[in-house]
């Protein structure tokens, strides 16, 4: 009886870790970065995703799993020659992610190795069109060319290309010799350009100058003859009215106009003669006040005779 309860417990424990071992290999929990290429009988059956899978216990198993976070390739250095037929140095590198797991692992054998290879022709057949000046200044576009050509070469592993990086460009001690007596000699041809173009703008603003000088003389002159042609025409107004206004008079009072006309520009001129200052003695002759006398009277008559 012991013999047997023995037997039975026996039997009953391997059927519990038949069980536990059946779940264990039927079960798969996937980690978030990762996921599971499943072959049966050595055959590519099906590629699990993140999370809780199950699959037929016995028959399928996990062949590989992989990594689908994205990895960079060690920066590696790419000997090319430029249109201009310069040798220079790119150092490359290249991120990358594995999108069809499948093909990465039943594709080729080597990922990182098919990738540096195929990134080596495209870095430099790329190079190969530009100068060594384009080179140092056309980074971003080269990067871009890159990956998308070798996205295309990467499709068929499974591969996405994140990005590619030129990180330097490395260059011999002659070309960078080269390089900086082209740039001397670039900086003095800038330099006297601008001083050329500082002297030709100098000689046009001293021109401009004048021009604007003579202009506002011009306009002074201008204004000083106009002013003149006006004061001469106010005056000739003033003449033309005095002249007309001294005819009525002549013309309603007779000779006594003319007479106190006549004594009026006597006294104007003594005035004229007195307020001068080069004028030190005035001798008058007797028939002056014999003149202011009568210019008086006339005065007093005129007004009268107005009335």
């Amino acid at each position: 009886m012991g013999i047997f309860y023995s037997l039975d417990t026996i039997i009953s424990l391997l059927i519990f870790l038949f069980i536990i071992i059946t779940l264990y290999l039927g079960i798969k929990v996937v980690p978030q970065s990762m996921v599971f290429v499943i072959e049966r009988f050595g055959k590519y059956s099906k590629t699990l995703n993140a999370g809780l899978n199950i699959i037929v216990p016995y028959l399928d198993k996990v062949a590989h799993r992989v990594s689908i976070l994205e990895r960079q390739l060690k920066e590696f250095t790419i000997s090319v020659i430029s249109k201009d037929n310069v040798e220079v140095k790119l150092e490359t590198t290249v991120f990358y992610r594995v999108v069809d797991a499948s093909r990465s692992v039943y594709r080729i054998r080597d990922v990182q190795s098919a990738i540096n290879t195929a990134a080596t022709s495209i870095v430099r057949s790329a190079a190969g069109r530009l100068e060594l000046d384009d080179l140092q200044s056309s980074r971003d576009s080269m990067n871009e060319e890159i990956s998308k050509n070798l996205q295309q070469a990467a499709e068929v592993w499974g591969i996405e290309i994140t990005r590619t990086e030129i990180t330097d460009i490395i260059v011999d001690e002659q070309t960078k010799t080269s390089q900086r007596q082209q740039l001397n000699a670039e900086r003095e041809r800038r330099a006297t350009i601008a001083q050329a173009e500082g002297e030709k703008r100098s000689v046009e603003l001293n021109a401009e100058a004048k021009l604007f000088e003579a202009k506002k003389e011009a306009e002074a002159i201008k204004l000083t003859a106009d002013a003149e042609a006006y004061s001469i025409t106010v005056k000739a107004k003033a003449d033309a009215e005095q002249t007309k206004l001294l005819a009525e008079a002549i013309a309603k009072n007779g000779q006594p106009a003319v007479n106190f006309e006549i004594m009026k520009r006597q006294v104007d001129a003594l005035s004229d003669v007195a307020s001068s200052s080069s004028s030190k003695t005035l001798i008058l002759p007797t028939e002056i006040t014999g003149v202011l006398g009568s210019l008086e009277t006339f005065m007093q008559t005129f007004q009268k005779k107005g009335k």
